[in-house]
């Protein structure tokens, strides 16, 4: 199955989504931070914590941070969990720099590394982590069903996916409040710091074709997750799904 917003690519050119979304995240890797905390109005950081906290209860040892960008969350994690090992990995390069400085600056360079990895194709063995996270990246996935398996796959029986993502809200009258400001001050301001006005189009666009609630929850299901629940946060801004690999799964 297609869904719409794997269907939108940054630069509305030819070229695969794949292509373009690194491109991109290449491009706005030495803003991407300020605008990110920026535009949330610093609220991101709240919606983090809220997904560390849903693996807390867990304490999950290894873990592996999909499209881990900067590596904001990585960091999080690391810091709140106390993980033996964190892995981050992205296509973007840019991004990962950026990321693997703060870590050095942080002084957890022994706990989280950071490692170019196609989310749609993993090279990690079936059952391999504890737990997989993304933070605001799955929008991006080219093909959500195959990057959901991938996920599945290299879960340990049991083990834990966190994602928390970006969403359009619903209700009257933040849907009206958010469409004006996702279409005209997002724009404008992400031209401004990241000198790439089109990825800050791209972005409002993923959020209101990205299948959100009890889609989202069916099509986590339908990927071989169990006991998956979901909550919405500021108004429907931003929405956190936990899911579960079956104690009963088999490798793939």
């Amino acid at each position: 199955m297609t869904y719409k917003q794997e269907t939108i690519k940054p630069y509305g050119e030819a070229g695969s989504k794949h292509e373009q979304v690194e491109r991109m995240f290449n491009s706005i890797a030495h803003s991407y931070d300020l605008l990110n905390h920026t535009l949330s109005l610093g609220i991101d950081k709240h919606w983090r914590k809220a997904a560390i906290n849903a693996l807390r209860p867990h304490a999950p040892k290894r873990i592996l941070d999909v499209a881990t960008g900067t590596g904001d969350f990585a960091l999080l994690a690391a810091r709140e969990l106390h993980p033996d090992e964190l892995l981050g990995v992205d296509l973007s390069e840019g991004m990962m720099q950026v990321g693997r400085r703060k870590v050095e600056k942080a002084r957890l360079g022994h706990v989280i590394r950071f490692q170019r990895e196609d989310c749609l194709d993993l090279s990690f063995p079936a059952d391999s982590f504890d737990a997989v996270t993304v933070a605001y990246g799955i929008r991006n996935f080219e093909n959500l069903d195959q990057g959901l398996r991938e996920m599945c796959r290299v879960l340990r029986p049991g083990g834990k996916l966190v994602v928390i993502e970006l969403t359009s809200p619903v209700r009257f009258p933040m849907k009206q409040l958010f469409w004006a400001y996702s279409h005209l001050l997002m724009p404008a301001l992400g031209k401004v710091i990241s000198r790439d006005a089109q990825a800050y189009s791209y972005l409002p666009a993923t959020m209101e074709a990205f299948p959100q609630g009890e889609v989202m929850q069916g099509i986590l299901q339908k990927a071989g997750f169990c006991a998956v629940t979901f909550k919405r946060f500021t108004g429907g801004l931003s929405t956190l799904y936990l899911a579960e690999k079956p104690a009963a799964a088999t490798k793939a």
